[in-house]
């Protein structure tokens, strides 16, 4: 560590190597049509998809099976060892950070993003390990916020870090966590980081935050917003939600770790997404190109609609209005 304990931190890779459906199986000397049996079968090695909708795999990913059936083993045999090795990151990455070693904590995620996407890095590395400090040390603790300072800054700088915007697709996530140290907020960070390398433009702001709406919402002009984490509670939430809607229009709403809603969201509309922030990203992004696909319309009025309506139970009708 550098003098006066500052922790510099390093470059951030932010590409992997891919493969070709063709390229992988060459790799694996198997034909391609094998290569997808041992997907679907064993879901290893497990793809991306290219825009065109093609399958990537990740190059470490398949050279780690490589080395397993070089050694003689089945292949299901080998489909376990390869996996074992990729998670080793894993248990480095925890290690790391409960001996408080961010250097080493650092260098276990530049080893994950040598074997996987940045998305997988978050998913199967990242937050895993965070998930399991929270559950060893307790989500009150000094271990967890020095582990969760650290996620949430890697995450940050990976965001700094993704692609411009490459489609015409703008984000705006309500923020209800508590806080950084919230154990829903590095899903959240996630959720952000994945939408951004989607090529959205993303705009994380506090469900806290009413005034200058307008403002803000009439330069990012969204096209969808995701109320993500669950400490603020639904009142505030359905305030911050009306003052969006009033500003930009009756836009799709999504709710992201913030519990089970079923009943509001079957009368609303409100969609509840999944838990993982990989699936919740596509989800968001495909709201946004089916509501891009959809005729356009004229805009009811917020006068004739329920989210416009003034009445004593205006709370009440917010709260209805986002699935709250």
């Amino acid at each position: 560590m550098p003098a006066g304990g500052m922790h510099i931190a390093p470059t951030l890779p932010i590409a992997v190597r891919t493969l070709k459906t063709s390229e992988a199986a060459a790799l694996l000397n198997v034909s391609p049509n094998t290569l997808r049996a041992w997907e679907r079968r064993f879901g290893y090695p497990q793809p991306q998809r290219s825009p065109g909708k093609h399958r990537l795999y990740t190059h470490g990913e398949v050279a780690a099976l490589r080395d397993a059936l070089h050694e003689g083993l089945s292949i299901s045999s080998a489909v376990s060892r390869a996996r074992e090795a990729l998670s080793a990151d894993t248990n480095v990455l925890v290690g790391a950070l409960h001996s408080f070693e961010l250097e080493r904590a650092d260098g276990a995620m530049e080893a994950a993003l040598a074997l996987r996407s940045v998305e997988r890095s978050v998913e199967e590395v990242l937050l895993p390990s965070l998930r399991e400090l929270g559950v060893r040390h307790g989500y009150d603790s000094a271990p967890w916020a020095f582990a969760a300072r650290w996620a949430n800054d890697w995450l940050q700088r990976a965001q700094r870090l993704a692609p411009p915007p490459t489609r015409p697709a703008s984000v705006l996530i309500g923020d209800a966590t508590r806080d950084d140290l919230d154990p829903d907020s590095l899903d959240v960070r996630a959720l952000e980081l994945f939408c951004a390398r989607a090529g959205a433009r993303v705009l994380p702001l506090p469900v806290r935050g009413i005034s200058g709406l307008p403002e803000v919402l009439g330069a990012f002009a969204p096209h969808a917003v995701v109320i993500a984490g669950g400490h603020v509670p639904d009142d505030d939430v359905a305030r911050w939600a009306y003052g969006v809607r009033s500003a930009a229009g009756p836009l799709p709403i999504a709710l992201f770790r913030r519990g089970a809603r079923d009943d509001r969201v079957r009368t609303t509309g409100a969609r509840i997404l999944a838990d993982s922030p990989g699936d919740a990203h596509r989800e968001v992004m495909g709201m946004i190109e089916a509501r891009q696909s959809r005729p356009a319309v004229a805009a009811p009025t917020p006068a004739n609609t329920e989210i416009g309506m003034e009445a004593e139970d205006a709370p009440e009708l917010r709260r209805r209005s986002v699935g709250l």
